[in-house]
């Protein structure tokens, strides 16, 4: 058996487990083996009439969700269409009241919970209050033992990832690759966000997928 496939027959065997552990924390929780079921999936839990948006999310540009909801018809607030920075940041408000809300997980502890690392905040503030329904799309490379890992995973391997995205930061991260807890008005680590539980129950659902996917 080829190593890849070994890494699929682990990440199917998590998978299930950390679905489970999430459910016990309240999050509405599924496993899809490949993208094509993880869009089947997260097309499934948008009702027809919800107005959707996302945060910022490799995962979502990886698996084409953005684009899939657009030609389904569903109305949009998209701060990428922004004419200018102020547009954008307007957009982003106005996202904060959407009906989905979609986004990825910096990562996840098998014990079920999530955690997630913002510069502006805006995604970890849709995550925590505003919109109907929160859908979390995660590749199984997210997948943490614990909270202290999570926290490790987050600093040390999404956000200095994260920065390369953008120009001109003026971080350790984005000079060095290595985050060096920072103070920089720059650093994209201004809010850590642990979401212990879904409350109300269910609001928040997550996709995991079988694959390695976003940063």
């Amino acid at each position: 058996m080829a190593r890849q496939a070994f890494l699929q027959k682990r990440y199917d065997k998590l998978g299930a487990k950390v679905v489970e552990s999430l459910k016990k924390h309240h999050f509405d929780a599924y496993y899809c083996k490949t993208k094509d079921e993880a869009l089947q999936q997260i097309l499934e839990l948008i009702p027809e009439n919800h107005v959707v948006s996302w945060g910022g999310s490799e995962t979502l540009n990886d698996i084409g969700i953005k684009e899939l909801v657009k030609e389904k018809g569903y109305e949009i607030i998209d701060r990428d269409s922004a004419a200018n920075p102020e547009e954008r940041t307007e957009l982003m408000r106005k996202a904060l009241l959407c009906d989905t809300f979609l986004t990825s997980s910096n990562a996840i502890s098998e014990d079920g919970q999530l955690f997630n690392i913002d510069g502006n905040g805006n995604r970890v503030a849709a995550m925590i209050f505003g919109p109907k329904s929160v859908v979390v799309v995660a590749g199984m490379n997210k997948i943490v033992k614990n909270h202290d890992d999570a926290v490790q995973r987050a600093r040390t391997i999404a956000a200095p990832q994260n920065t390369l995205r953008f120009q001109d930061l003026k971080t350790p991260c984005y000079i060095t690759g290595s985050c060096g807890d920072c103070l920089s008005t720059d650093c994209i680590c201004a809010y850590l966000v642990t979401t212990r539980i879904s409350r109300p129950a269910n609001k928040i659902k997550v996709v995991l997928i079988g694959d390695e996917l976003g940063f």
